[in-house]
């Protein structure tokens, strides 16, 4: 899917300059589609330049964590939730171990830490499964959950908003925290439903209604707030929470006799290699990204868009944003060329860049997650996971307009 995906833009592209320049006159279309790819490979060593000290900076960190018991803790902190969200899975199996670490690393944005627990998990809930080709409801879950992309810090959207110079680059942390639960609220209602999960069972209630609650109630706080005191608000938490999150790794930590700075180094180098190897890819996606855009194959779509939501009276201004929504399911690398391209073409601050950067943060690549995970398995029949998993992505977006509407409009 991602080589059609990605012989798609080029395809397109093409068709798309060929009308520019035979029926709209513009024989330079082809002059700026060249300099886009040169331009869009330098760019994409630029972010690599940033990414190599973000992944190694948090990986570290991470290590550090996972030595003092801190991701030990949360384990089992969340253990009996999953254990009656999954009947299925023993008391006790290891598989429940991974799952949270998994979500763990995936809330605090660590998506490459994040991805081999993933599979590790997966690999637990297989060996459970009596029919291998078909997913189990266990694994359904699991992996709606995780294309629910709960995220609590989106590290790397601070850090592209960073690289383009944003004044603030945790602006956008209350936004990406409330649509992606909303995002994951509905993935996980929508297998519940066709599970039939009894959610009402005392101890996931004991877990999922303080949570509710709180966000219920710190959205009711967030309406009473104009849009200067949100964006405030915003950038004091992210900040804060991000520099609290490294104080308790690193204090707990030397309380537990780890040795930090050790520990520290052995998670940056795996960080490094974990950033080594994404250069090819960001080049690859950038450049079909910036070649697209040339063009002008994005602008004809996108006005096609804009024109029907004038006609149905709506505010347009979050279409320029669509271009991440539109590819975010098939391809992370190039939802984030799109939000680079938007940035750097509207302003990394505009109301367009930062609803693409909340969309970014509260999505999840659905259909690639689909093929590591149950491939990685040899699951052939996905059952209900692709829709519930597509509500669920739906749901990020909607709720990231919707938001942004609210904080920034």
């Amino acid at each position: 899917m991602l080589n059609m995906l990605w012989l798609g833009f080029f395809l397109v592209a093409a068709v798309a300059a060929l009308a520019q320049w035979l029926v709209g006159g513009q024989p330079q279309v082809f002059a700026a589609m060249v300099q886009a790819l040169f331009a869009m490979a330098k760019l994409s060593v630029e972010v690599m330049v940033l990414l190599f000290g973000t992944l190694t900076l948090w990986l570290g960190f991470l290590r550090i964590a996972e030595e003092a018991g801190v991701v030990q803790w949360l384990a089992r902190l969340l253990g009996p939730l999953f254990a009656k969200l999954m009947p299925e899975v023993p008391r006790g199996h290891p598989a429940l171990g991974l799952i949270t670490l998994n979500f763990a690393a995936n809330g605090l944005g660590l998506d490459n830490a994040a991805t081999p627990m993933g599979l590790k998990a997966m690999r637990a809930l297989q060996e459970l499964n009596p029919r291998p080709d078909t997913a189990t409801n266990a694994q359904i879950l699991f992996l709606v959950l995780n294309a629910s992309s709960l995220t609590l810090l989106p590290v790397t959207i601070f850090m592209y908003r960073m690289q383009q110079g944003a004044p603030d680059p945790t602006l956008v942390f209350l936004p990406i925290l409330l649509a992606t639960s909303a995002s994951t609220l509905v993935g996980l209602l929508s297998v519940a439903l066709v599970q039939r999960l009894p959610l009402w069972r005392p101890v996931v209630l004991a877990y999922l209604l303080p949570v509710a609650l709180g966000l219920a109630g710190f959205m009711a706080l967030l309406m009473t707030l104009s849009a200067a005191a949100l964006a405030s608000l915003s950038a004091l938490l992210g900040n804060l929470t991000l520099f609290a999150l490294v104080v308790l790794f690193v204090s707990l930590g030397a309380w537990k006799q780890v040795p930090v700075y050790d520990s520290f180094i052995a998670g940056a180098k795996e960080g490094f290699d974990v950033a080594k190897g994404l250069l090819p890819y960001l080049v690859a996606m950038l450049c079909a990204v910036g070649v697209f855009r040339a063009s002008g194959a994005l602008d004809y779509a996108l006005d096609g868009i804009r024109w029907g939501v004038q006609v149905l009276g709506l505010d347009g201004r979050f279409v320029d944003a669509l271009p991440t929504a539109l590819v975010k399911p098939f391809s992370g690398s190039a939802a984030r060329a799109m939000l680079i391209e938007t940035m750097q073409t509207q302003g990394v601050d505009s109301f367009a860049a930062l609803v693409a950067a909340t969309i970014q943060g509260s999505t999840e690549t659905t259909f690639y997650v689909l093929a590591v995970y149950f491939g990685a398995v040899g699951i052939q029949k996905a059952r209900h996971a692709v829709p519930c998993a597509l509500l669920a992505e739906l749901a990020g977006v909607v709720a990231a307009i919707l938001v942004c509407y609210l904080f920034f409009a």
